[in-house]
């Protein structure tokens, strides 16, 4: 069975200050690592064990409306879109249902634009929400490799010295 630190004693120690007068990011790094326990799951795995309907929706719209894909085909659609009200097409029977300056092409844009946008901000502002807990999530494993390095090079200084004062005291042969 393994003894469990107690994290005030390792603030000490390791960090030079009172468990007390640490941040809440470094007290719960000192539990954990005075527990021995490991770090929780990623930000990807946090952010959908809490996304929403909407969430997931806003994160699917965003990918489709920020790709070449999306941009190719709706290119596309606004090629076909002017040249069937262009008249050029008239002979094969396409009759202009939005002639030219094509008013209601550009009420269906500014309506796209309008409906598109906020969605598009929607999922940044999730994907800003994961960089921050990816990057709390960075800080503790680097905190937490930092005591775990500074308590072994402790011990490392400790077993020397118990090997040094040893051999001081081993009389000579």
């Amino acid at each position: 069975m393994t003894r469990q630190a107690d994290p005030h004693k390792l603030a000490r120690e390791l960090l030079g200050r009172e468990f007390d007068d640490l941040e809440q990011d470094e007290q719960r790094v000192l539990r954990r690592v005075a527990s021995g326990t490991v770090t929780g799951r990623d930000a990807d795995e946090l952010a959908q064990a809490h996304a929403t309907w909407g969430d997931r929706l806003a994160d699917r719209v965003a990918a489709v409306g920020g790709s070449w894909g999306f941009i190719c085909a709706f290119g596309a659609v606004l090629l076909g879109w002017m040249l069937i009200n262009s008249r050029a097409l008239e002979r094969l029977g396409f009759h202009p249902f939005d002639e030219f300056p094509y008013i209601f092409l550009n009420l269906m844009l500014s309506t796209l634009a309008a409906v598109q946008a906020p969605i598009i901000l929607m999922s940044q502002n999730r994907q800003a929400k994961k960089d921050r807990i990816t990057a709390r999530h960075d800080y503790e494993v680097n905190l937490r490799m930092l005591l775990e390095i500074l308590r072994l090079s402790r011990r490392l200084d400790r077993m020397t010295a118990e090997l040094t004062d040893s051999q001081r005291s081993k009389p000579e042969e």
